[in-house]
């Protein structure tokens, strides 16, 4: 196959940036010059491994860097692409997709975008993954890896996760209460599918993660939503609904940094929140989606931990952990009834999931690498929040609220005025910045708030942009 383009590039190992990311970095510079266009080839990692006389992993490194942020994509037989559609100029799925502004996202390359909380790839284990995911492909014989498992998950990767909640996250629960999902979402459509039926009522936060909401609407439930302060879902305004509405199913919850606004769930309303459960019997469906980084002494508990509770689903993902491609989430439930009907629902829908790519993680927990990738990212975090809190001092803290979070990949930003956001948003578009707008977290009325995600951008991306909000927030308050 012709591939007419040539890197050029003078490795610099002195610099404190790994050789993959200098390559990865000046393969994307390139791409967004137009330099490279849709459905170029790049060149074979071996050519490009000796053209740059360095190893052919540090080029494979690049390359899975490239994929994993999808500048480019791979073909098998064929080669490595220039992706149709980049990254920068994609709008998130909790974003709408329509009319002339996201024409304007998508013509944009330069275009910097604050997505939900994602994590940086560029950290991501990506080539110990790679690497045990080769190893036991070859490794086990193919008349095992091919066959079809429980649609609950591989029972040794499902032994693991119960050990790594039982020892880090003060839950009390065996492998046969897990079942393993293509990613959070699905464990959420899932446990709506399996636990909810048309007419029942699911109470939400507002603001929330829509998503989940419209898992729980396809079920033909009513959402019911309650307002969030500084502690948390306001509990009295759940026991006001509960007087009220008599199918009240379940309430979905985010405690531990609530999302969008990254407060955590005070003790004595979580107290309250499982007593409310017990007393009427709705479930706590629990999304702990970020909870492996933490800076702070030590994580808060899961609700779903405290031993009192009767009804819970506890639903995470790995995703944030090892790479934000890897779909692989959970979900938890002692309701045995509850996890059968799910495995008979996976069975219909996906049969199982991907048994090797358990195997493989699983090496990975096994052999430390997962849980020296969390301390080396946590540091990394932690390091990137205080950087960002610097800038929001320095841009933005003469026209906006916001916290120090304890943990995550996000501010909540709260102007000091009501704001006007369809004007806001749009102004920041001109300059090149798309946040996401807040009525995507908001059940009715726009809440007048935004999240700030930092996880995913570089300091110079990070300061440039920030700069840039402060100057439109100042100017619209």
């Amino acid at each position: 196959m012709l591939r007419p383009w040539k890197l050029e590039l003078e490795i610099d190992k002195k610099l404190d940036k790994a050789v993959y990311l200098q390559i990865a970095d000046t393969i994307i510079a390139d791409i967004r010059s137009a330099r490279l266009k849709a459905g170029d080839a790049l060149p074979g990692s071996r050519n490009l491994a000796q053209l740059l006389n360095i190893n052919r992993n540090t080029v494979v490194e690049a390359y899975q860097v490239l994929i994993n942020e999808e500048w480019v994509i791979s073909k098998e037989r064929k080669g490595i692409f220039v992706s149709d559609v980049l990254p920068v100029s994609q709008r998130r799925s909790s974003q709408k997709e329509s009319g002339p502004e996201e024409e304007k996202r998508q013509d944009n390359p330069m275009m910097i975008n604050f997505d939900d909380g994602h994590p940086d790839s560029k950290i991501a284990p990506v080539t110990e993954l790679a690497r045990a995911y080769r190893q036991i492909f070859s490794r086990k014989a193919k008349w095992q890896m091919m066959g079809y498992s429980s649609e609950h998950g591989d029972p040794e990767f499902r032994k693991s996760i119960a050990q790594m909640l039982n020892h880090q996250r003060g839950m009390n629960i065996n492998e046969n209460e897990i079942s393993i999902t293509r990613g959070s979402q699905m464990a959420m459509f899932l446990t709506a599918q399996a636990l909810l039926q048309p007419g029942d009522q699911v109470i939400i936060e507002n603001p929330g993660y829509q998503p989940a909401w419209k898992a729980f609407e396809y079920a033909g439930t009513e959402l019911l939503p309650v307002a969030v302060d500084h502690e948390g879902i306001i509990i009295e305004n759940i026991e006001k609904l509960l007087t009220i509405y008599k199918n009240i199913k379940a309430i979905y919850i985010t405690p531990h940094r609530q999302y969008p606004t990254t407060v955590t769930l005070s003790l004595a309303r979580r107290l309250q929140l499982i007593a409310l459960s017990n007393k009427y019997g709705f479930t706590i469906i629990e999304d702990d989606y970020d909870n492996e980084f933490h800076f702070g002494y030590r994580p808060i508990l899961p609700v779903s931990s405290f031993p009192d509770l009767n009804h819970y689903v506890y639903i995470g993902t790995l995703s944030k952990v090892v790479a934000p491609a890897l779909r692989i989430g959970y979900l938890v439930s002692k309701d045995q009834k509850l996890l059968q009907r799910i495995g008979d629902l996976r069975k219909i829908i996906d049969v199982q999931g991907d048994v090797i790519m358990e195997q493989a993680v699983l090496q990975l927990i096994k052999d430390g690498a997962v849980k020296k990738h969390i301390k080396k990212a946590t540091l990394h975090y932690r390091n990137k929040r205080d950087f960002v809190a610097g800038l929001l001092e320095k841009y933005i803290k003469n026209s906006s609220d916001f916290i120090l979070p304890d943990g995550g990949l996000a501010f909540w930003i709260v102007p000091k005025a009501k704001l006007n956001w369809n004007t806001v948003t749009d102004l920041l578009i001109e300059r090149n910045i798309n946040i996401i707008h807040p009525e995507q977290y908001s059940f009715d009325q726009t809440i007048n708030g935004f999240r700030l995600s930092y996880g995913s951008l570089s300091e110079e991306q990070l300061e440039q942009s920030i700069k840039i909000i402060g100057d439109v927030l100042a100017q619209e308050i």
